[in-house]
């Protein structure tokens, strides 16, 4: 009971900082990278997200379903912040579309990600001009992601949907961003409101190059609309119309979509840190300039990206760099060099930092990581067109911070997550929620991370390494029963792997969070 209380005592002394630090910087919520089919070094298409701020972490299997005709979908809004799929408190009804004959098996998550065919989405949020919502569109973005992971497998003919869907009944959101993947190619598209008297909606759509990597990270990323290349570049119709009628284009020189549609936190560019780090670490010797007025929409990478690369850039709070806000957090070790301190935490909260910048200003420069302590989850979601669509997809999960969690493999065949991922954990401290088999390690180990990030690496390694080598081996027992005609057999190997490595993931987290309480007796 004590070390319970110490445990939550703990915790929460690291929560109510990052809480500060959140309410700071609200606007820079959520990162996806992109990568194009010949950008990876195994022809894999991938796309990611962080869902960063609290939303729910609960996530399941939604079934695929053959709908009567003249059934109708119910539309909601609400649906990422409650605390398992039965809550409906949050919930607010915005209208009804027809259902479709049939829909796919998908991944219910707060932004609904992954589905049977191989259709991946990743989101991040931009805001947008507040001039261009209409609260009398029925669709939220992550009510559109589900319907397109319901009817679509492919991101073209999802992009086609959207465009429709919010035509005819209207977007409701801020700026939202989208990355949508299928096994051969993977789009950005970039939406919003069309202003509050007419319901309907704006947006573009651009691919990433197959050989190339891109990043969407809460700024509008597309420059020009090229509507006569249809292989790269797809929209809506009116979007200079709706520019020039709320003063966001004069309609003189060329049109620039991030300009014209861009928010207070991009400042007037088309990228910040994490775009500009993600895209120089993957392509150096283009020298890309953080004072630039932007940067390109893709990069092709110097070397071939493999899964794990992506992981890595999402765990990135810039070590080592000019943007590390731990560079000044200096102490003279037992050698006499001078080192940044164990005890300086690359994710402290809004009022540590301001207590080192009252003792000297300027101690700490507040540059949003790519991973943030205040993530719900996170994926990465792999997509592969020379397998079945039930082992071709891989839906990489990941709790808490993507700097300190392991990842989690779930396949677009499975049909069931661990019973842990039935609630979300954010209402309350419940050890058997997902969420909290990891947090508790990982905000103890923000307490002393110097002492604790070797250890918490080498786990996370680990454990992809033990992916690496197990998963092709499930894949080709799998390949075999699915030639096999044996379906459901391949579905339980599918669902027990998934089962399996989140639990021992869990203990390997269990253990650490014991190791570090041992540390924390000798005070470190």
């Amino acid at each position: 009971m004590r070390l319970k209380l110490m445990t939550t005592l703990m915790i929460m002394m690291v929560v109510l900082g990052v809480k500060a630090q959140e309410q700071d910087f609200e606007g820079a919520n959520c990162t996806s990278i992109m990568v194009g089919k010949k950008a990876t070094t195994d022809g894999s298409v991938i796309t990611s997200h962080t869902c960063d701020s609290r939303y729910r972490t609960w996530m399941r299997w939604e079934k695929a379903s053959d709908n009567e005709q003249g059934a109708m979908m119910k539309i909601y809004e609400g649906t990422m912040h409650t605390a398992d799929p039965y809550d409906s408190r949050g919930l607010k009804l915005k209208g009804e579309i027809p259902q479709a004959p049939h829909t796919y098996a998908y991944l219910n998550t707060a932004y609904p990600c992954f589905n049977e065919k191989q259709l991946a989405i990743g989101e991040t949020t931009f805001s947008g001009p507040d001039t261009l919502v209409n609260p009398n569109g029925i669709f939220m973005i992550e009510e559109l992601e589900r319907v397109v992971l319901q009817r679509c497998d492919n991101a073209r003919d999802a992009i086609r949907l959207i465009g429709e869907l919010v035509k005819e009944y209207g977007y409701a959101d801020g700026g939202e961003a989208i990355t949508i993947a299928d096994t051969k190619e993977v789009w950005l598209l970039e939406i919003m409101g069309e202003g509050p008297d007419k319901v309907g909606g704006i947006w573009a759509a651009q691919r990433v190059p197959d050989g190339e990597v891109g990043v969407s990270a809460n700024i509008p990323r597309i420059k020009y609309l090229d509507r006569g290349n249809k292989n790269y570049f797809m929209c809506s119709d009116n979007i200079e119309e709706v520019a020039m009628k709320y003063g966001l284009w004069d309609g003189q020189g060329d049109f620039i979509w991030y300009k014209a549609f861009s928010s207070s936190y991009s400042n007037g560019k088309n990228f910040r840190e994490r775009e500009w780090f993600i895209l120089n670490e993957l392509a150096p010797s283009l020298g890309l300039s953080r004072d630039a007025d932007d940067i390109p929409f893709s990069v092709k990478p110097e070397k071939k990206v493999d899964v794990r690369d992506v992981m890595a850039l999402l765990r990135s709070y810039y070590e080592g760099t000019d943007m590390d806000i731990t560079r000044n957090l200096k102490v003279v070790d037992r050698n006499g060099d001078t080192i940044v301190s164990p005890t300086a935490n690359p994710w402290m909260g809004g009022n540590e930092q301001k207590v080192y910048n009252m003792l000297k200003p300027g101690t700490i420069d507040f540059k949003r990581g790519v991973a943030m302590s205040w993530c719900s989850y996170s994926f990465v979601a792999q997509l592969r067109d020379w397998l079945p669509d039930e082992i071709g997809g891989v839906c990489w999960i990941g709790l808490e911070n993507p700097g300190q969690s392991p990842r989690i493999p779930v396949y677009s065949g499975s049909t069931k997550m661990p019973s842990c991922f039935d609630r979300c954990g954010h209402d309350h401290f419940d050890e058997s929620t997902a969420l909290w088999r990891y947090r508790k390690a990982n905000k103890l180990a923000q307490v002393n991370w110097g002492y604790c990030k070797d250890l918490m690496y080498k786990n996370i390694l680990r454990f992809e390494e033990k992916a690496a080598i197990e998963m092709p081996a499930l894949e080709k027992r799998v390949e075999k029963l699915l030639k096999e005609d044996k379906k459901d057999e391949a579905v339980i190997e599918l669902n027990i792997f998934t089962y399996d490595f989140e639990a021992a993931t869990a203990e390997t987290w269990k253990s650490m969070e014991h190791r570090f309480w041992e540390m924390f007796w000798v005070n470190f």
